[in-house]
């Protein structure tokens, strides 16, 4: 049974940071691309970082240098590490798995709000 459970989330102040955690369990998490997107009402989900089973990353101009994600592939699980925060990065955040097929998390609510 494949699970991606994401934490991590919460209300913190504008410029604060967070650390989001997905831990994944039932299928072969090395060799799969995670990702993490977010979403508001309204809006399509759309991608805030990726990681490639060998590490390389992939981050949009509206997060680089603010976010970073990483992956600790013996622990099966993937970080994102949001520092800067900024009141529009207001968001649930989802975790993503895939490689031939995908799988999503339940999401995390983020609010940056003072």
């Amino acid at each position: 049974q494949v699970q991606l459970v994401e934490s991590g989330g919460g209300l913190v102040q504008p410029g604060g940071s967070l650390r989001l955690s997905c831990a994944a369990s039932g299928f072969t998490f090395s060799i799969y691309t995670m990702s993490w997107y977010r979403q508001t009402p309204g809006k399509e989900r759309e991608l805030v970082a990726r990681i490639s089973p060998g590490g390389s990353t992939n981050l949009p101009d509206s997060v680089k240098g603010r976010f970073t994600i990483s992956r600790d592939n013996d622990k099966n699980t993937v970080y994102l590490q949001m520092n800067s925060l900024k009141p529009e990065d207001t968001a649930v955040y989802y975790c993503n798995a895939v490689r031939m097929v995908g799988y999503w998390g339940q999401g995390t609510q983020v609010t940056v709000s003072s």
